[in-house]
């Protein structure tokens, strides 16, 4: 809401320079029109500004509540899974400084071990770090698909286990059974 009422009031502005420029005294030199012509370059220049400012704003919006439905949803999924994956070094820009191991949380905090010592926790959800956020989603997708590989298989070969017991288990209950009803009779 707000934004369409900074674009709707950037509009009247502009609305009133053009009103201005557009009409100019009865006396017109050459001086006037071609001072003119630049005057409705700016005054369209501007209004493409303004159109650009408006979808930015808009787009921004969009793109934070994207951000927080990816980041509930890998929660979501991380929560079973494991509690941190492994961030590859080298993904990381060099502004970050050295880094030796950095990892991601299901929350998109990043941890940072820097070479010194020093420990770091970046938001990667604040917009200052979308570009980044992007550049270890990137990385980070083929390990949490590898991951959810080896959950995946941990759980087929505990149902390959149970299966046989059971089945053995079955087998030896209903002996007993049979054997059981015998004797009675």
């Amino acid at each position: 809401m707000r934004i369409k009422q900074v674009v709707t009031h950037m509009s009247q502005e502009t609305s009133a320079i053009e009103a201005t420029v557009q009409s100019p005294p009865k006396e017109k030199t050459k001086q006037t029109k071609t001072a003119q012509l630049p005057i409705q370059e700016l005054l369209d220049s501007l209004k493409s500004i303004q159109d650009d400012i408006g979808q930015i704003c808009e787009l921004t919006s969009e793109e934070k509540v994207l951000v927080t439905e990816f980041f509930e949803s890998f929660l979501k999924l991380m929560q079973p899974l494991a509690a941190t994956l492994p961030v590859s070094t080298s993904t990381l820009p060099k502004e970050i400084g050295e880094v030796a191991q950095a990892y991601v949380d299901p929350l998109g905090h990043l941890m940072l071990l820097h070479q010194d010592g020093h420990a770091e926790i970046e938001d990667l959800r604040e917009e200052k770090h979308r570009d980044l956020m992007i550049d270890i989603i990137k990385d980070i997708m083929p390990k949490f698909k590898q991951l959810t590989n080896v959950h995946r298989q941990k759980i087929e070969e505990r149902m390959k286990f149970l299966s046989s017991v059971t089945k053995e288990m079955q087998k030896i209950s209903r002996a007993l059974s049979a054997a059981t009803s015998a004797e009675s009779q």
